[in-house]
């Protein structure tokens, strides 16, 4: 029997991005992206639109970004009078007359940065300063625009998720840099314009906020024939996106989650009419972001919890029926509150009371109270767009927030959910319970529940964010029992989902698992594509046996996926999925400098350096490869996966004690970790048997779907003597893998020894 040293690489990291649509660098009016047009920017809509403009211009649409200037800080800011401490910095605006800009002081002296840009309005005020290589950098203080006071930008948006400790990013850290992270939703038609070689930008924009024309396209050609036809008689052709009235319900809810999504775009050229899955993927309760009944931890980013509503599902609705195109609510008017709702719930507005157990036009008789909830997080509140009814059992199991107490903050959970249940003679609760349990368990590698979990992917129409949600997680899961359902969902009618089971496919060790992703590779939508040529891309060469027609399939969703990675190249992500491609395809000079240009980018992160050792050691850089799993480790030293691979590499060298050291680390830090408990067995198997067998029997357990560690186990059970034992599992093996011939000739040759 041989050692078996099997690597543990990253899985893909995706950045979360809000969209944005690049446009060359040029002074307006400009083409776009896509050549169909010049834009105008927002004055050039003036001049006819007079109304419109002013009603845009005083949005916080149109304000999503604007200059600093003294007449801002004097309307909207209060004076900071004391230092806001973060760490060993302390940090002060200076916002007064002909001031603009940020002191901060340590022990070795000050700093002055200026403000130039403020980004937000509504519940928060951001400022934004020039650092070096063209970098507009968050400052780490904004302002509160409720509470009127000043705090500390990076630790107020520090997620507090159970069993973690997570500390605020650092607000120099490319997160909180302008041009990388957050700036696709505050100006329009922008171009980052970004140098890899000298990693610098030139970012440009048309006008800061977000203006008429990234709605409604390029305005030129539209302003031209207006302004030279008859009066009286305007062109039948506008030249203009008129999304309101030409657009479906999906076509509009697309054009807003291009920025109100937590999404991973796939391209840089979104504009409006086009279908959100092909240019994002996007995030759904396999993250910690959302509590596992759906609702989400508060961020300002709905489409998620919008795509959830039995009102989107249906196909009626869209975000345009509440709100205008400048993002206004239409319903502030509280005698018109429940129009809203008009006119699928008519008979429920009309006696709101009935329905709400709140008396007549009281705000807990408003539909938005109970099926819109508001919370907050990092300050800036939101409602919940799922439009889902308290669910206060909920509460109580996963603690998530439900309208109920959100009100009556002076009850509990169980206060709110003996009423609900009082007032309701159907369980609507059940429902949302048994998907939540069942997301909760997936999260929590709880599979005993894998039943419960492909049944309800073989409902008729699952709820598709619940189920593109436990096709993610069930990747993690090591019974083989999984893949039957996850390919039954490769037929789903939810691009989403498809896209999910591509995902998955990756891992599923057989013929049919490579046919389904070489039909899914010509799915018309492009997440679904993309997610199957990233699959593909992973096979070893002789497992793609296509057709000819096949063949040219896969090679175009390739290059879409390439595409895809290649979005972004100032991200360290997009160079680090790169690496993981060339590594895939053995291209190792490759997969090295993408690795090492996603280090650079992001000097903090961990999983480049344990990648990059993997290419290291192909090449067979030996020294090197060891470097960059010590830099891992000096970054992190309750890394699991670089203790896991430098035990490997320690293995590798020889040095046992050392192997055996840092594997052990690997088991410490993730108990599931089966790959360190099965390369423990091996190392500790000449010296203590049974302690080996015991990291085998827990590598056997953990991973059931990787035979050789059944067979091992069974393998050092008879050396210890055990034959009984080993022939059991033999057989239990041999039960799943009838063709695994090294386990029958080893259960032959114990039967042969039984008397």
């Amino acid at each position: 029997m041989r050692t078996v040293a099997s690597t543990l690489a990253f899985a893909l990291l995706l950045t979360l991005l809000a969209a944005f649509q690049v446009y060359p660098q040029s002074k307006s009016p400009s083409p776009d992206s896509n050549g169909n047009g010049h834009v105008t920017g927002s004055t050039g809509c003036r001049s006819c639109h007079e109304k419109f403009y002013q009603l845009w211009a005083s949005s916080f649409h149109g304000l999503a970004m604007r200059p600093y200037t003294d007449l801002f800080a004097k309307t909207n800011l209060t004076t900071q009078t004391e230092d806001i401490v973060i760490g060993q910095y302390r940090y002060r605006a200076a916002t007064g007359p002909g001031q603009g800009w940020l002191r901060e002081t340590t022990d070795k002296g000050a700093s002055k940065y200026r403000i130039t840009y403020v980004l937000g309005g509504k519940n928060v005020v951001y400022f934004l300063t020039p650092m070096a290589r063209g970098r507009l950098q968050t400052l780490p203080v904004a302002y509160d625009v409720r509470r009127r006071e000043w705090f500390d930008m990076a630790g107020s948006g520090v997620r507090h998720f159970p069993h973690e400790t997570p500390s605020p990013v650092n607000w120099k850290d490319w997160p909180y840099t302008f041009n990388t992270g957050c700036y696709g939703c505050h100006v329009s038609q922008l171009a980052t314009n970004y140098a890899a070689q000298s990693d610098t930008y030139r970012t440009a924009w048309t006008e800061p906020g977000i203006n008429c024309e990234t709605c409604h396209g390029p305005g030129q050609e539209h302003a031209r024939l207006c302004l030279a036809a008859p009066k009286g008689q305007p062109p039948k052709d506008l030249k203009i996106i008129r999304g309101g009235q030409d657009f479906t319900a999906e076509q509009r809810n697309a054009l807003c989650a291009s920025c109100h999504a937590k999404a991973v775009p796939l391209t840089s050229g979104f504009t409006p009419g086009d279908r959100f899955f092909d240019h994002f993927d996007l995030v759904a309760y396999e993250s910690p972001d959302y509590f596992p009944d759906g609702r989400d931890q508060g961020e300002n980013y709905t489409f998620t919890s919008w795509s959830r509503s039995p009102c989107v599902i249906a196909g009626g609705l869209d975000c345009l029926h509440c709100h205008t195109s400048s993002g206004r609510y239409k319903f502030t008017d509280p005698a018109r509150a429940n129009d809203a709702c008009l006119p699928c719930h008519a008979s429920r507005v009309a006696d709101a009371a009935q329905h709400s157990h709140h008396p007549a036009g009281s705000p807990g008789s408003r539909c938005v109270s109970c099926h819109m909830p508001t919370t907050s997080f990092v300050r800036m509140r939101r409602s919940d767009h799922s439009m889902s009814p308290p669910t206060p059992a909920a509460t109580l199991a996963y603690q998530s927030p439900n309208a109920c107490n959100i009100c009556h903050a002076d009850k509990d959970a169980s206060w709110a959910d003996k009423l609900v249940r009082d007032w309701h003679a159907r369980d609507y609760q059940a429902r949302v319970l048994h998907q939540a349990g069942l997301i909760d368990a997936a999260r929590r590698g709880d599979w005993t529940r894998l039943d419960e979990m492909l049944e309800y992917l073989g409902k008729e129409r699952p709820d598709p964010l619940a189920a593109a949600s436990l096709i993610r997680l069930l990747q993690n899961c090591p019974d083989t029992r999984k893949w039957d359902g996850i390919l039954l969902s490769a037929a789903s009618p939810f691009p989403l989902v498809r896209a999910a089971t591509a995902d998955a496919l990756a891992a599923a060790p057989s013929k049919r698992a490579v046919e389904t992703l070489a039909t899914l590779a010509a799915d018309d939508f492009k997440l679904v594509r993309v997610r199957a040529a990233s699959s593909l891309s992973g096979l070893v060469p002789d497992a793609r046996i296509f057709s000819a027609q096949d063949e040219r399939t896969v090679g175009n969703a390739t290059r879409e996926y390439l595409q895809s990675l290649s979005v972004r190249p100032d991200l360290w992500t997009s160079q680090y999925n790169l690496g993981n491609y060339y590594l895939q395809q053995r291209d190792l000079t490759r997969a090295v400098a993408c690795f090492e240009a996603a280090s650079r980018l992001n000097p903090s992160s961990v999983p480049p350096l344990v990648n990059v050792s993997l290419a290291y050691s192909r090449q067979g850089k030996t020294a090197k490869a060891g470097e960059a799993l010590q830099a891992a480790l000096k970054l992190d030293p309750e890394n699991a996966p670089a203790h896991f691979n430098m035990g490997l590499f320690k293995a590798g060298q020889g040095d046992l004690s050392e192997a055996e050291k840092h594997l052990r680390l690997a088991l410490k830090i993730n108990p599931d970790l089966a790959a360190a408990a099965y390369n423990l067995g091996i190392i500790l198997a000449p010296t203590s048997l049974q302690e080996a067998l015991g990291f085998c029997t827990q590598a056997a357990r953990l991973r059931p779907d990787m035979p050789n560690y059944a067979y091992t186990l069974a393998f050092f059970l008879t050396q210890a003597g055990e034959r009984q034992a080993a022939s059991q599992v033999l057989e239990r093996l041999l039960q799943r893998y009838p063709n695994y011939q090294d386990a029958a000739r080893l259960l032959g040759e114990l039967r042969k020894r039984t008397p």
